[in-house]
């Protein structure tokens, strides 16, 4: 003990501490001193009680007592000595007065510290020295002075513009977790970690976060280029250039990019590079960006991201006349986030292995140097990062004779394990998993072990875990299923004209092969109830998640290329119908329009859509003729055809942007306007490069060379179907009649133009919503390979801010409530029908907005249908409805079953994590079911099977990584 003066000069006696030293609030290191402690205790005793206060005893030794005990626990905390900050020593002081029941002496100790922080402000801000205070270490060693100047310079350049962050308080708290000899990454990590801890205050920080994470970035990739040891923000409108220009050239030494990007002009191109543009990134979006897209090598990370972007653009406009001028128009395009290329086009555009393309789709034939030579197909194409789509229909059903062996067939099941294991040992070049997804006939015999595929009980042999499934299901079904009739399940080695026919054609002949099995020339069938294999595969579709179900009819009546061959499958995401053959490979090409971008004064700028549609599909087009094809019927398939997906995203955004709740009829209506639009300049667009390099091979004979828009199968599917089963909005607002004219007289450059992705990721590095998605919640904890990010709906924050209700209070009941608005009294209607959540959007409104979407799209979308509440009947209604009203496809199944939609517990961990399986709090009967098409057709009678706690309810993590990014 060692003995010192109080303020009246009373003996006070403390402990003793041994090598701590204080970081004070200008940076400075002074030894750690108890005495001011006592006084700054007894000054408060003194503002509260008055002089008297400091001649107390029982004042004196609870003084005494506080001191020794703040001052054991900070010796606990660091035994071998080491640094504490004043603002961490004055939070304990606060926090023993608290516990003490001092709670007038706490409120003047808490008004004093408030009081010299006005004070220090006044005078020019707490950090008063731009000298060096503590040191840092360097990557080789070398020990400097931390420049605090730097320091705040960066802070509040990551901070300038943005409304409702303090960058003197992530200074402030970044200093207190700082000691001496850090290294400067653990600078950088300090910043950032405090500035992403705010981000559930203002989602502003997710920026600042983001900018912070820039100084990273900047000092790894200058150093490695040799331009500079640090950087600011500032710095980069002098750096970038020569970055630029060192980059090409290192990228090229290391054989990683094209050696054509050197004959560009990179004077030309550096001078276009804009360096305000790293400001857009949220933290998600940039991180993502550098775990997992930035070039590296020994992994150190030298591309940045306007270098990225323009790398891309580059690597699109190699065969464009005007090189240069095409690469900053794609360049302005990336940058801007008006537009963003698949992740196989950031990944490898301008690179040496220029594998830019998305999705491959294979049917695989009935024999077995086939079927060998398709899985071979799978791994080489998954290896250069493809999503792949395999139809196995064609493939003999189990118990099938076997000619050459006189055998009897295993069937198709041990087949597709083998499919399974592939895609888990070749990952996609190790970039990440590799996805691939099997499509099968509902009429096929296998058809029921295959649904139950993905379950995880039964025999492991006859089990795929890791791969995807769907089903392709015939319109006859679908109409057996109305009419509550049976349905025969056939071998395709004795009904194998069945794979390629549909429509009509498909119907006449199934019905003669069940005529054959009631005389007895087919034996291999299976007869069973439609209603029963339905409902064993919406069953199966809610326990595993797969199949998922796809519609063979309406892909293939709509298709524009149904002269050249037939759709047997959809790709890994759902979104692609083009033709496959034992000779094609078809292939598509994606990228996605930000929606939200062109949203400008609460209304969609027509102009800036119709700029950015027509060069996204020039870029596209690119694509085709830069790809790398790693099977030569991919690249046959290609050329011939010429398909491309564009696609878009942030349609929620939109929506909030126009003040639209996604559950209404003005969403469904704004779905239809915005993709009319979409699909007007995209179809005009690929017209108009036809009249610039020509026609693609097998445009005579399509339904663009007979001036058949997609808006205009709707009524050849309608016919083949028959009227009683569809129901479909046909309304137009544009002039069709011109570009009809303009496809029949110019023809088309490609034989498919669009199609809606996922886009996950690159979703989140735009920063928006993805796809057509619904929010999933409006704050929550997002999971995946580049670790945790808190995420709050910013829309949603700025709405409540302007009604006065975003504060502490509403921050925790949104945790508590995983992201809802819907069990909070205070928030007003409006807001809460504007930020309902996926599972809070009654899947009718996502249904009938895709329809609206789907009759403008010559391909199809991905559609995730999100059911709260699940029942058997509310799952027959959802899909029966998505066949009604002539949807192509659907994707995933989000389902939540009754008993998992209330909250039970207050306690749940931390806000959502991944593994808590993230369901938005509801009830069952929040909004009304989904209505039936058709007078319910029995439809409120079928499936009354219990939903419940065997729901698959999916986490924050797995919304948004899905198996596979190509399509992303």
């Amino acid at each position: 003990m060692e003995t010192t003066l109080s303020p009246d000069k009373t003996a006070v006696n403390v402990t003793a501490p041994e090598r701590l030293r204080v970081i004070k609030r200008g940076g400075d290191v002074a030894a750690f001193d108890p005495s001011k402690i006592s006084v700054a205790m007894t000054k408060a005793f003194i503002a509260v009680e008055g002089d008297n206060a400091g001649t107390s005893s029982r004042i004196r030794d609870f003084v005494a007592q506080a001191t020794d005990q703040i001052t054991e626990a900070f010796q606990r905390r660091t035994p071998d000595g080491g640094t504490l900050h004043i603002e961490d020593i004055q939070d304990q002081v606060e926090l023993a007065l608290m516990r003490a029941g001092e709670q007038k002496v706490a409120r003047a100790y808490v008004l004093y510290r408030e009081e010299h922080a006005r004070a220090r402000q006044a005078a020019g801000g707490d950090i008063a020295k731009p000298h060096p205070t503590l040191n840092v270490t360097l990557a080789d060693g070398t020990v400097r002075p931390l420049d605090l100047g730097r320091v705040e310079t960066l802070v509040f350049d990551a901070c300038e513009g943005l409304s409702n962050v303090d960058p003197k308080k992530i200074v402030d708290d970044s200093l207190k977790n700082l000691y001496d000899g850090v290294s400067m990454d653990g600078v950088a990590t300090a910043l950032m970690m405090t500035a992403r801890t705010l981000v559930e205050k203002d989602p502003n920080y997710t920026y600042v976060t983001a900018r912070l994470l820039q100084d990273n970035l900047r000092r790894e990739a200058l150093f490695f280029l040799g331009i500079a040891d640090e950087a600011t923000f500032g710095d980069m409108a002098e750096f970038y250039k020569p970055a630029f220009q060192a980059y090409i050239a290192k990228g090229i030494e290391f054989e990683q990019l094209d050696p054509a990007l050197a004959e560009f002009d990179l004077e030309r191109l550096g001078d276009a590079l804009d360096h305000t543009r790293d400001n857009q990134f949220t933290y998600l979006g940039l991180q993502t960006l550098y775990d997992r897209y930035f070039i590296h090598r020994d992994d150190v990370r030298y591309e940045l991201p306007q270098v990225m972007f323009m790398r891309v653009a580059m690597g699109l406009a190699l065969n464009e006349d005007d090189r240069e001028a095409r690469a900053i128009e794609f360049y302005e395009l990336l940058s801007s986030f008006d537009y963003m290329a698949s992740t196989p086009t950031l990944f490898n555009a301008g690179t040496v292995r220029s594998q830019l393309s998305s999705c491959y789709l294979t049917t695989v034939p009935d024999n077995l140097d086939g079927i060998y030579s398709a899985i071979r197909d799978n791994a080489m194409l998954s290896k250069w990062a493809g999503g792949l789509g395999n139809d196995w229909t064609p493939v003999r059903a189990l118990g099938s004779y076997i000619k050459g062996t006189n055998g009897k067939s295993q069937g198709v099941v041990p087949f597709l394990k083998v499919v399974n294991d592939t895609a888990v040992a070749v990952n996609q070049g190790g970039k990440r998993k590799g996805a691939v997804c099997a499509y099968l006939e509902t009429w096929h015999l296998d058809v029921e072990e295959f649904i139950e595929l993905r379950k995880n009980t039964g025999d492991d042999r006859r089990r795929t875990h890791d791969m995807n499934t769907a089903n392709w299901v015939p319109d006859l079904f679908m109409k057996r299923v109305f009419d509550d009739k049976d349905w025969t399940l056939f071998s395709p080695s004795t009904c194998p004209d069945l794979h390629d026919l549909y429509g009509a054609a498909f119907e006449k002949r199934y019905e003669e092969y069940e005529a054959m099995t009631y005389t007895g020339q087919l034996k291999l069938f299976k007869r069973v109830k439609a209603k029963d294999l339905w409902r064993k595969m919406l069953s199966m579709l809610f326990e595993t998640g797969h199949p998922w179900i796809t519609f063979k009819d309406p892909c293939n009546l709509r298709s524009p290329q149904q002269h050249a061959g037939v759709v047997h499958s959809s790709n890994l995401c759902t979104e692609i119908t083009l033709n496959t053959s034992i000779d094609e490979i078809a292939v598509c090409n994606l990228g996605s329009v930000n929606l939200a971008q062109h949203v400008v004064d609460g209304e969609i700028d027509a102009d800036k859509l119709k700029k950015t549609v027509r060069t996204t599909v020039r870029m596209l087009d690119n694509v085709i003729d830069i790809n790398y094809y790693a099977v030569p019927q991919a690249r046959n398939s290609n050329f011939k055809h010429r398909p491309v997906g564009l696609g878009i995203m942030g349609f929620q955004d939109a929506l909030y942007k126009h003040g639209i709740a996604y559950a209404s009829e003005d969403a469904v209506n704004f779905a239809d306007r915005s993709m009319e639009l979409v699909s007007y300049h995209a179809i005009e667009a690929s017209s108009d490069l036809a009249a610039e390099r020509g026609k693609y091979q097998s445009y005579d004979g399509s339904l663009w060379s007979q001036g058949i828009l997609p808006v205009d199968s709707i009524e050849k599917l309608k016919a083949e179907r028959g009227a009683d089963y569809i129901e479909v909005d046909t309304s137009t607002t544009l002039d069709w009649d011109r570009i009809r004219d303009k496809v029949t007289g110019q023809g088309m450059r490609n034989s498919n133009v669009m199609a809606i992705a996922p886009t996950a990721t690159i979703s989140n590095i735009c920063g928006v919503s993805q796809s057509i998605e619904p929010t999933y919640q409006n704050l929550y904890v997002k999971s995946n390979l580049s670790g945790e990010f808190t995420v709050v709906n910013a829309y949603m924050v700025n709405d409540l801010k302007e009604r006065g209700l975003w504060d502490e209070v509403m921050i925790n009941d949104l945790k508590y409530y995983d992201g809802s608005l819907q069990p909070i009294d205070r928030v007003p209607e409006d807001l809460k029908a504007r930020y309902a959540t996926a599972f809070e959007v009654e899947p009718k409104w996502l249904v009938e907005a895709a329809a609206r979407r789907q009759k403008w799209i010559d391909q199809a979308q991905s559609l995730n249908l999100y059911i709260a509440g699940v029942s058997g009947k509310k799952l027959d209604v959802t899909y029966r409805m998505a066949w009604f009203r002539g949807l192509k496809t659907t994707y995933y199944l989000r389902a939540l079953g009754a008993t998992s939609v209330e909250k039970s517990t207050v306690d749940r961990g931390k806000l959502n994590a991944v593994s808590n399986g993230g369901a938005p709090a509801t009830k069952p009967d929040a909004a009304p079911q989904a209505e039936a098409p058709r007078e319910a057709r029995g439809i409120d009678d079928f499936l009354t099977g219990k939903g419940g706690s065997g729901s698959r309810a999916p986490s924050a993590g797995e919304i948004d990584e899905l198996g596979c990014e190509a399509c992303q």
